[in-house]
């Protein structure tokens, strides 16, 4: 019969442990400490502490970033779990030299760091730079819609949050009345304790929203339109996203193909990347002028992003700073000989809510024009003018009506997917030309000619393996899949924090001054 040696969870061990041992060369853990204690610039943290004179002596803000960094590649994003690990871990023992911050201490560097953070990620950037892991020919842009530390039921127009608030004032009413009806007849029912919670909780909720209310107007979107604002982080939008509709911020990151090192990094409370085009243009400009004061990145680049980015503004702006950037519109895919098949293996769904009634009916796309300029509809017919040509006076477009002619459409084997409405003589059709605005060629027209050539086109055909990956690494591998702060500001410093750990492991990897340390 076999046998094994006698073993007890019981017993004491009384080991002495070396903290600088802990940290091996090679690692993450070690890359962490030797950027933080020999190329960051911890001064950018002095003005949060003002003991000089007097005051208890506070724990070195290099421990702090080291023991947040450290824990947030391992996906640990609570302050108490930090504050726990350093505590229980001998690797977090290590890197916090055994000072055991408190989770308070923790919790406050993290949300008041702000601007220094931007330093930070500079620095670490500048890293990657000297040791050439940034090959500054192609970077690609896109933004991760992540959720942060505020609920989506906290959110609505300043109309949806008085009705709501009515609509809980309607049920509290509703169980205090059958409570004074009960107490009337002395009958006390089995469920009263938990329902006079239930008020107490909702009457907390109405309150809530009443004293919001007070103090706050409507958040007034891009459009001049009032958007959704939230009670408890107003910074913040509800966005749709890959994982449902989620209450959270937009990260922006701006990626070089080389090895995938995060080159920018910022977030939006809005899911409207187009608007930021200028925003990420500008960062990078003034992170490498300020990495290389000769650094002219935009002379040799080529910036990519995907249709989110796409709009007549963005572009302008894009062409105007003379970057050789390569934005998609919604329509490249139809334009690509390749995708000129696609429609027809598409599955056809049965599902009447989301086939809409315009659908059924042939579209404006579908009338074109000959050799000779006169429009020809679906069944081969001419078609002709119904008025002068006329000018989009908010956006420029250009545009003429055409209808068809009577003993045409009346006697049309498809006039039942032509005409919506069977009383109406003829089609009427408006065709525009967004191609031009205010007589010259719009900004969204030129960045199509320019996509759909051979370059543009095989550009963008390295977008997707360039900066999707950051993602995945960033929330599935990482586990940094939500924001724990409120507040734009608060939460773009974290995004920043999320982005310097992806570029540590960058370093760890590819860094040839890591790579021999490793050996």
């Amino acid at each position: 019969m076999a046998r094994f040696r006698d073993y007890s969870y019981e017993q004491t061990l009384m080991v002495p442990v070396s903290l600088e041992r802990q940290i091996q060369p090679g690692t993450f853990e070690y890359a962490l400490n030797y950027l933080v204690d020999k190329h960051i610039d911890r001064s950018v943290f002095d003005e949060r502490y003002s003991n000089d004179e007097t005051g208890a002596p506070a724990i070195d803000p290099a421990i702090l970033l080291k023991v947040v960094l450290f824990a947030y590649s391992r996906g640990i994003l609570s302050s108490r779990k930090i504050a726990r690990a350093c505590e229980e871990n001998v690797v977090f023992m290590a890197l916090a030299a055994d000072t055991r911050p408190h989770f308070t201490t923790i919790a406050g560097f993290v949300s008041s760091t702000g601007e220094a953070i931007g330093t930070v990620f500079r620095d670490v950037l500048t890293i990657c730079y000297s040791e050439g892991l940034i090959g500054k020919h192609m970077f690609a842009v896109d933004g991760c819609k992540i959720s942060s530390n505020c609920a989506k039921e906290w959110s609505g127009t300043r109309a949806e949050l008085l009705k709501k608030a009515a609509k809980i004032h309607t049920a509290v009413e509703a169980l205090l009345r059958r409570h004074r009806e009960e107490d009337k007849r002395e009958i006390l029912s089995p469920a009263r304790e938990r329902e006079e919670h239930k008020i107490a909780t909702l009457t907390k909720k109405a309150n809530k929203i009443t004293e919001w209310l007070a103090e706050n107007d409507d958040r007034m979107g891009r459009r001049g339109k009032p958007v959704k604002s939230n009670i408890t982080d107003n910074e913040s939008a509800k966005m749709v996203s890959s994982h449902g509709v989620i209450q959270g911020y937009n990260g922006i990151a701006t990626v070089d193909e080389k090895h995938q090192i995060v080159v920018d990094a910022q977030a939006f409370g809005d899911g409207h990347e187009a608007s930021h085009v200028k925003h990420v243009i500008d960062s990078i400009e003034a992170t490498f002028r300020a990495i290389d004061s000769q650094e002219k990145i935009f002379d040799s680049l080529v910036l990519t992003a995907d249709s989110g980015f796409h709009s007549e503004d963005a572009v302008r702006t894009a062409l105007e700073s003379g970057v050789d950037a390569y934005i998609a519109d919604n329509q490249f895919r139809k334009r690509d000989p390749r995708f000129a098949e696609q429609q027809k293996h598409k599955a056809k769904t049965t599902d009447r809510k989301r086939t809409s009634r315009a659908r059924k009916y042939l579209g404006a796309d579908e009338f074109v024009f000959n050799e000779a300029g006169t429009l020809i509809c679906p069944d081969g017919k001419p078609m002709r003018s119904a008025g002068p040509q006329w000018r989009d006076k908010k956006k420029g477009y250009t545009g003429r009506s055409f209808r068809g002619y009577v003993e045409h459409c009346s006697s049309c084997k498809i006039r039942a997917k032509c005409l919506r409405n069977s009383a109406s003589p003829a089609r009427q059709v408006t065709k525009t030309d967004r191609g031009m605005r205010n007589n010259k060629k719009s900004a969204v027209q030129q960045m199509i000619e320019r996509f759909d050539t051979e370059r543009g086109r095989l550009y963008y055909s390295r977008r997707m393996a360039t900066v999707e990956p950051v993602f995945a690494n960033t929330r599935s591998t990482l586990g940094m899949d939500r924001f724990t702060l409120r507040g734009r500001r608060k939460v773009d410093a974290q995004w920043k924090l999320y982005c310097i750990v992806h570029n540590i492991g960058k370093l760890v990897r590819y860094g040839p001054s890591f790579a021999t340390a490793r050996s």
